[in-house]
């Protein structure tokens, strides 16, 4: 069966095109070639919108996909007292599209926040000085107490902020900021007396 056959019907001894209307009944009744007719109707329609609102071609195929597949499994939720056809498939569209933005600022985050991990490169950390100074810090701080440096930890490698660090470990900010201000006192203290010695 070719799509104009789908997308004709036999009226008075004459082929005349399906309707709007005969087409979106034919797909809530579970019709699939009235599927792949709306999907040649308007599947242009919903590409345009998409890639116009994306930017990406490979995108706005995805969403056209996406938007009759949505179309088909929600086929029951059309109602044609609220509007054409075309209009509701013009919302699933917009919905689709917001979805894939809102996919797209998550895997975005998701990149810088893996960048901010690793961190820029720092070509002073190979010189034997700057690596000799990691080690005593490290040393240093393996010699507070654990929730010195838990706090100390956070703050300087995972860059939060007193409150942040709060919330992550779930203690009251005035402990927070004293296990900050008696560590670093501690760790000053520590630093001096191997640079003394």
């Amino acid at each position: 069966m070719t799509v104009d056959s789908i997308t004709e019907q036999c009226v008075d001894g004459r082929w005349e095109p399906l309707s709007d209307t005969d087409l979106a009944q034919g797909l809530v009744d579970g019709d699939e070639e009235c599927l792949t007719a709306a999907y040649h109707r308007w599947g242009t329609l919903v590409h345009t919108l998409a890639g116009r609102s994306l930017g990406d071609a490979r995108e706005a195929e995805d969403v056209t996909q996406q938007v009759f597949l949505a179309a088909w499994q929600g086929r029951r939720g059309y109602r044609p007292e609220r509007g054409a056809f075309v209009g509701w498939l013009v919302g699933i569209t917009r919905r689709k599209i917001a979805d894939a933005l809102s996919a797209r600022t998550r895997r975005t985050d998701l990149v810088a926040a893996a960048g901010a991990l690793l961190g820029p490169v720092d070509d002073t950390r190979a010189r034997p000085e700057t690596v000799l100074d990691r080690v005593l810090l490290r040393g240093e701080l393996a010699r507070l107490p654990a929730p010195q440096r838990r706090v100390l930890h956070l703050a300087f490698y995972e860059d939060l902020t007193q409150p942040q660090i709060a919330q992550r470990t779930g203690w009251p900010l005035g402990t927070v900021k004293s296990h900050s201000r008696r560590g670093l006192h501690q760790l000053r203290r520590g630093l001096r007396a191997q640079a003394v010695g």
